[in-house]
């Protein structure tokens, strides 16, 4: 089973559940996956129109994704890890 890892400012929808079991098969079912236990957490990282927001970075096992990655395969044991990237001035 691939599990999600959800960084501190993420974890509000999923009651401070930093590491979540999914059944998914690609980086977009895993977050639909938690998404589903813990509704509001997709919104945090898509868009409405399902894009990967501007200021999250995906990461499959340490590497990190390209935003038009949803689509790729995950298997037994992966994580994707999900990265609030900050922004300041």
């Amino acid at each position: 089973m691939p599990k999600v890892a959800v960084p501190p400012p993420y974890r509000g929808p999923t009651k401070g559940e930093a590491q979540i079991d999914v059944a998914g098969h690609t980086i977009l079912e895993c977050i639909e996956a938690v998404d589903a236990r813990y509704p509001g957490f997709r919104a945090q990282v898509l868009d409405e129109e399902g894009r990967v927001r501007r200021f999250v970075r995906l990461f499959l096992n340490g590497e990190a994704l390209e935003p038009t990655a949803l689509e790729r395969a995950v298997a037994d044991g992966d994580e994707v890890g999900v990265l609030a990237a900050i922004a300041g001035g």
